[in-house]
């Protein structure tokens, strides 16, 4: 096997195992994959010729097309969303809530229903 076709599996493995992290780790690793693919890809086709890097290129295409279709979508000046957590939106109507007061108790205000006891009428 060729070294820019071993070259191309060890960048398919790392990019798997960098799949497999939580979201938050994900960044940097796959920005790297990402601005490496290029060059693997390049170093591909002028040892395999056009057809294997369009190969290689619909592998990338495959594996990164959330981040692809992302900064396509910034590029164009349509809107995004966040990868992680989406659009960011209120779903209550009206003013974004403060923290809620931490509950001590029943409130006083509010009557307590009648207690069922086990026998009727005692």
């Amino acid at each position: 096997m060729s070294a820019s076709l071993t070259l191309a599996a060890i960048w398919a493995v790392l990019a798997t195992v960098v799949a497999l992290l939580p979201m938050r780790r994900q960044y940097l690793p796959g920005f790297a994959l990402v601005a490496s693919a290029p060059l693997v890809l390049g170093y591909l086709g002028w040892q395999h010729g056009a057809w294997v890097v369009g190969l290689g290129v619909l592998a990338f295409i495959s594996m990164f097309r959330k981040p692809l279709l992302y900064f396509a979508r910034r590029a164009l000046g349509r809107p995004t969303q966040h990868p992680v957590s989406g659009p960011i939106r209120n779903p209550i109507p009206g003013p974004i809530p403060g923290p809620m007061p931490a509950k001590t108790g029943p409130d006083p205000q509010t009557p307590r229903p009648p207690r069922k006891t086990e026998r009727n009428g005692t």
